[in-house]
């Protein structure tokens, strides 16, 4: 499908994802996504085939990156109209219709749709902060994707914890501030942490993001990954985010016929 052929509502627009030629419907009026989804899709384990769900999904970037990664049924749910129709759209755009389906609605209302265990793989980027005051002056959908408005962050692990196979697997990502909070109740409703790796916007900066991954009544053992650096000291981005970003675009082509 063309650029021409999807319907675009005033102040959207169409980004590219930089990878596989994807590209993203976005509007500066809603919540746009950033570095953390794109490094939770690179940082999930998914499966080759089966069934994986991304809560929270926003304008859908989550699931369409993982296309590249995965062959697995894709499915995605987004409590708010807007956001819900723009991923789909942006669905259509990549022309990813039989891949990924987008479910408007809540979280915590879907296992009465796709009963318990539906899941090999759940992916979230969650509302970050819990409520408080700032939340009011922002617009609807800023509010809802920066504050525990329309979810918490125990209901969301309740949710992922119903909806994943025994065994399953579930990556979200977040802030490394409330990362005993959730290992905390990971732990209570039976996802046990296996994989954590703390983000850095600079390397001699504290993290401001952590990625973890749980199994669904794993055995305890949790592997603490190497940092991940966002810059250099140059001030671009280092190695390993132009990989998660542009793949081996970015890196020069052996010349042919050369050593």
């Amino acid at each position: 499908m063309t650029e021409n052929s999807v319907r675009l509502h005033e102040s959207e627009r169409i980004d590219d994802l930089l990878s596989h030629d994807l590209k993203i419907i976005q509007s500066d009026e809603v919540f746009s996504f950033s570095m953390d989804a794109v490094l939770l899709a690179r940082f999930a384990s998914v499966p080759k085939r089966g069934r994986v769900l991304d809560l929270c999904t926003g304008n859908g970037v989550v699931p369409i990156l993982l296309t590249t990664r995965t062959q697995a049924n894709l499915e995605a749910i987004e409590i708010q109209p807007r956001l819900a129709d723009m991923a789909r759209r942006s669905v259509q755009l990549n022309g990813l219709d039989e891949s990924i389906t987008i479910h408007e609605g809540d979280l915590r209302e879907l296992v009465k749709v796709t009963g318990h265990a539906a899941y090999d793989a759940i992916t979230v980027n969650p509302p970050y902060m819990p409520l408080n005051g700032s939340d009011l002056k922002m617009n609807t959908h800023q509010a809802m994707a920066r504050h525990e408005i329309g979810c918490t962050l125990e209901e969301v692990i309740q949710a992922c914890s119903r909806l994943l196979r025994n065994g399953g697997k579930v990556s979200m990502v977040h802030r490394p501030q409330r990362i005993a909070e959730i290992i905390s109740l990971m732990r209570e409703y039976k996802l046990e942490p296996k994989r954590i790796r703390m983000v850095h916007p600079r390397s001699h900066l504290e993290a401001n993001m952590v990625l973890i991954e749980a199994s669904k009544d794993g055995k305890p053992e949790v592997r603490m990954l190497p940092p991940l650096i966002v810059y250099n000291e140059e001030g671009t981005y280092c190695e390993e985010i132009m990989d998660i970003y542009y793949g081996s675009q970015h890196k020069p082509q052996p010349v042919e016929g050369g050593l």
